[in-house]
């Protein structure tokens, strides 16, 4: 270990290989009152982080967003080709950015507006209530925004 450093107890269990890392709050409790994207809600929702990795927020407060990886766990993971209602017609689930898919892990660049302790204070997620949490990384517009380079 670095100096600094500090260990958690892990839980016992895996939760899908992964471990979830808390919860978030939306007043969405359905996939038809969630929005379709993040960007289209300036809704607050509350991320919560399970206690045992509240040390790990410390520094966040510096970022104005932050990266938001979430399991859609409620979502279906057995379609390969879908038909979006918007589309009308039917693409490859590598094509679109439904929360239905094999593994349905979602991201979102959100909007950083307070911290109380474990619990962080967004804008800009799309998510139902009570999604597990995967990871938080703070969001850098010279890295996360970078236009595409072609070679």
């Amino acid at each position: 270990m670095r100096p600094g450093e500090i260990p958690v107890e892990l839980p016992a269990d895996f939760d899908a290989g992964l471990y979830f890392i808390g919860r978030i709050r939306t007043p969405w409790k359905t996939r038809a009152e969630c929005p379709k994207n993040g960007r289209l809600t300036r809704e607050i929702c509350t991320i919560e982080v399970d206690p045992r990795y509240a040390a790990a927020l410390e520094g966040v407060e510096k970022f104005p967003r932050m990266v938001v990886v979430y399991f859609m766990d409620q979502a279906r993971r057995d379609l390969v080709r879908q038909v979006p209602r918007h589309l009308g017609e039917t693409r490859g689930t590598f094509a679109l950015r439904s929360p239905v898919r094999p593994n349905p892990i979602a991201l979102s660049v959100v909007e950083l507006v307070g911290i109380e302790g474990n619990r962080l204070s967004v804008i800009g997620i799309d998510c139902l209530d009570g999604t597990p949490l995967l990871d938080l990384k703070p969001h850098y517009e010279t890295v996360d925004g970078s236009p595409l380079q072609r070679t």
